[in-house]
């Protein structure tokens, strides 16, 4: 699952670079939609805990998150998330993103 964020100065913090919060959130997101689409009907995921690494400036014409499924389990997934940062079609790794979701009931998610 590839979720992509173009920086804005409404998002960055003070260095002008994508502020850490952002990067967490797409991370989070890839990661969840990656994990969502092992499910069975009926099910959803819910992110029970994360680490990221925060690897370099967030800086470039664009944010890239690549959420993938390490392990599916019924109850608990672990995912991970590599961003990037895109520029002059050149891909830096800027943040690393490690998930634990959880598998819960009635809750099916929505995709796009």
């Amino acid at each position: 699952m590839e979720i992509a964020l173009a920086p804005r100065p409404e998002i960055a913090q003070q260095h002008g670079f994508v502020h850490a919060g952002a990067v967490s959130a797409i991370a989070d997101t890839a990661a969840g939609y990656a994990a969502l689409g092992m499910m069975p009907a009926g099910r959803g995921v819910l992110t029970t805990e994360f680490k990221i690494n925060l690897l370099a400036p967030a800086a470039g014409e664009r944010i890239v998150a690549r959420g993938k499924v390490v392990k599916a389990g019924r109850t608990l997934t672990l995912a991970q998330t590599e961003v990037l940062a895109e520029n002059d079609g050149k891909e830096r790794l800027v943040a690393l993103l490690t998930a634990t979701l959880m598998a819960i009931e009635g809750r099916e998610g929505i995709v796009d």
